[in-house]
């Protein structure tokens, strides 16, 4: 059987300070996923003098419908 599901992303920018500065990035996560979204990865585009990250990208997927 071949699975032809073809999907569509979001990208949610945030940085450092805001996205994780409390539990938000739980409740961002959560409000996505009750919209049919699916955490695929939160990939770090930013990075400071130190080398530490400071931006972020928050990647969701779903199924087309």
């Amino acid at each position: 059987m071949i699975n032809l599901s073809q999907y569509e992303y979001k990208y949610v920018e945030t940085s450092l300070g805001g996205f994780f500065s409390s539990a938000t990035h739980r409740e961002t996560i959560d409000e996505h996923a009750k919209d049919g979204w699916r955490l695929v990865q939160v990939l770090p585009t930013h990075y400071n003098g130190q080398g530490k990250p400071t931006d972020y990208e928050i990647i969701f997927e779903r199924v087309v419908q």
